[in-house]
């Protein structure tokens, strides 16, 4: 009887892959790459796949018979088409119609699924991790994008195209900064890693005093929201407050989806979350703010449980989900 499943995340950043156990765990044999810079269907499929084997076969030196593998889960960014598990659009990897489903299947030899990388996290969140033993939970991720994924009454929930809970893309500034996606305003050019990064440069090019500047020899395109939040966690006033504008962008867009679908809890995961108290207590504080508040205040808003590995537990409980369903 099958005890895994690869569990693999495709970030703008990084791609990550683990065993996960079928019935619920930490993963094992991880393993963490950049994505490659060119960001080629073909390159980072084959890097992914490559990662997958080095992580199997890591897995039956340690486990030997018990190293039975049921199949891989794959969370994606973009949206896609679940049922061929095709890649339909992903503009931060600039990926268009790509069969990643069937690419992985062939390279590997394992029954593969593919599901969206925002909702793999939120049930990954939902199933092991800080969402656990609530009904439904409203999972958002922060990193070279944002996304948003929905566990409604245990169940995820997708939408009528697939894409419900694509907060990334909810307008907080009407007319604002361009965002990847060709919109305006979206809460992804805000309080997105580049987004972060771009406020502080954009302020430091009109003016503003800061250490960042410092931090990266001048060069501001060079400034991340890692430099960002290591200038604030050092006491600067400038970076502390370009992560409270993000912050309270991200908790006007909270109030209103919480308002909308009234889940128990929110799951806020990913590298800018990692800014901790200089990142959430701005947000609990937009959040404390006098507005429409029965579905707010019955709301628990906390960072995820499972740090750099919630898609690879989400995707793989996807999998298991999927399998049971068949």
């Amino acid at each position: 009887m099958a005890k895994w499943i690869a569990g693999v995340d495709i970030g703008g950043t990084t791609l990550s892959v683990g065993m996960v156990p079928v019935a619920g765990g930490r993963p094992r044999a991880l393993r963490v790459e950049d994505t490659p810079g060119r960001r080629g269907g073909e390159e980072v499929v084959d890097r992914v796949c490559g990662m997958i084997r080095a992580a199997v076969d890591e897995l039956a030196r340690a486990e030997g018979a018990g190293a039975v593998v049921a199949g891989v889960g794959v969370a994606a960014p973009g949206s896609l088409d679940r049922a061929r598990g095709v890649v339909l659009e992903s503009h931060n990897l600039g990926w268009f119609g790509l069969p990643l489903r069937d690419r992985v299947q062939a390279a590997t030899g394992l029954p593969t699924v593919v599901e969206n990388d925002a909702n793999c996290a939120a049930w990954g969140e939902w199933w092991q991790g800080a969402g656990r033993g609530f009904r439904s939970v409203l999972g958002i991720t922060l990193g070279t994008g944002i996304g948003g994924g929905i566990v409604m009454n245990g169940r995820p929930f997708h939408g009528a195209t697939g894409a419900a809970g694509e907060i990334g893309h909810m307008t907080v500034e009407y007319g604002g900064r361009r965002c990847t996606c060709g919109g305006r305003g979206c809460l992804e050019a805000y309080a997105s890693g580049p987004g972060i990064a771009r406020a502080a440069a954009e302020g430091l090019g009109g003016g503003a005093r800061s250490s960042l500047a410092e931090l990266v020899d001048g060069d501001l395109g060079r400034i991340t929201a890692a430099t960002v939040h290591e200038a604030a966690v050092g006491g600067d006033a400038y970076a502390a407050g370009v992560l409270a504008r993000a912050a309270r962008m991200l908790a006007a867009a909270i109030a209103s989806a919480v308002n909308l679908l009234g889940p128990d809890a929110v799951v806020v995961m990913g590298g800018v979350a990692a800014a901790g108290d200089l990142f959430f207590d701005p947000l609990a504080a937009e959040l404390g703010r006098p507005r429409f508040r029965s579905a707010v205040d019955a709301c628990t808003v906390v960072p995820g449980a499972l740090p750099g590995t919630a898609g690879v537990v989400g995707a793989a409980g996807v999998f298991r989900l999927r399998a049971d369903e068949t």
